[in-house]
């Protein structure tokens, strides 16, 4: 097998804005990124995601129809890349689909995680062997099934002089602490864009925060910053996950109503931003301090945020994955990409130190064109 035929790897993250397309050559097993194509969600169809993800008051004809309507939505998106770069689907070895999660529930008598986007629809839209369903080989070895993008990271991004940490500020945060001389170490923080992102579509009606502009313009309220983080996640060891299944909507006004204070809704936008960089740190300051901090996903995006995790993190320096060569937005979808790869070729991986499960595994199944 050739070191530079292409792949590409796609994911729809938990902010659910839409799906990241990247084509992606290796080099030794390294990942060059070559290509990326952003196709932004439907209303419609993040509504029905969003809906999905609660959990109640669904049925399996939405359900069933979704799981169709994200694989074509993922196909269009890789066949608009293709199309944009003069490729085609013989040039591609294969799609590496993480797939959009609506639920995770890693502790449990029979614990899963289901990511919806049918992998038999993204193969035969595209022509292209699609591998898929990277998390429930994880779980049925014990392991939590994420986050697996630290697979990635310590791949790429270990130094072997330097103690680092990457942070990913998807809708759920995450960190992977590189040791230089140890054993690394990643779990999900808690919250990182998803309950800002509701509090402002619920207020203003927009998506996302843009540079954490509406933030910046209100005061944290240290009452409801510390009722937050009274969350028992946050007390949990690792490994641990989470997603929209604890952090969501409703879960905030729910505390919102249980405080029971008035608070401007700028302030609590304040709060909220506080609240992922007050667990992010956190979680970090009970493990070796790194010397440097790479951040990726959205959240680089936000100023008021990555300003906030500087002060809150002296010792370190912070800046984004850019720096180390991958581009901080597409970190996570050039993850998915070396991951196909890995199962294509065989190669078993292990997750032990991320998510917990006790022994390597080839993750994902693979769907042939």
């Amino acid at each position: 097998m050739s070191d530079n035929e292409l792949y590409i790897g796609l994911i729809s993250g938990t902010s659910i804005d839409g799906v990241d397309c990247s084509l992606v050559s290796f080099t030794d097993n390294k990942p060059n990124l070559i290509a990326t194509h952003f196709e932004k969600s439907p209303s419609a169809l993040r509504e029905s995601i969003l809906t999905l993800c609660q959990g109640t008051n669904i049925s399996l004809h939405m359900l069933g129809e979704t799981d169709i309507a994200i694989g074509k939505f993922f196909a269009f998106a890789v066949n608009r890349l293709l199309k944009d770069k003069d490729l085609t689907a013989s040039d591609i070895r294969a799609i590496g689909s993480h797939g959009q999660t609506i639920w995770h529930q890693p502790i449990s008598d029979n614990p899963f995680t289901l990511q919806i986007g049918n992998p038999n629809t993204i193969a035969q839209l595209t022509g292209i062997t699609t591998v898929a369903d990277f998390r429930q080989r994880d779980i049925t070895l014990g392991g939590q099934g994420a986050p697996l993008a630290p697979l990635l990271h310590r791949e790429v991004f270990h130094s072997e002089v330097i103690d680092r940490a990457v942070i990913n500020i998807g809708g759920i945060s995450n960190v992977t602490m590189l040791p230089s001389n140890n054993i690394p170490l990643a779990f999900d923080t808690g919250p990182g864009n998803v309950l800002m992102d509701y509090w402002i579509g619920k207020h203003q009606r927009e998506r996302f925060d843009k540079n954490g502009e509406w933030a910046s313009k209100g005061s944290t309220d240290n009452d409801l910053l510390n009722y937050l983080l009274s969350e028992p996640y946050f007390s949990w060891s690792p490994p641990k996950s989470t997603g929209r299944e604890l952090f969501n909507g409703p879960w905030l006004e729910r505390k919102l109503k249980e405080l029971g204070k008035a608070i401007d809704p700028a302030d609590i936008q304040a709060t909220l931003l506080d609240f992922t960089v007050s667990s992010l740190s956190s979680a970090i300051s009970g493990l070796p301090r790194p010397q440097e901090i790479y951040v990726c996903g959205g959240g680089a995006h936000n100023a008021e945020l990555m300003a906030k995790l500087a002060l809150a993190n002296p010792q370190s320096s912070v800046s984004t994955t850019t720096g180390l060569g991958i581009d901080a937005d597409w970190v996570e979808a050039v993850a998915f990409a070396w991951m196909a790869k890995q199962s294509i070729e065989g190669k078993k991986m292990d997750s032990s130190a991320f998510t917990g499960a006790s022994e390597p595994a080839i993750l994902g199944g693979i769907y042939q064109a």
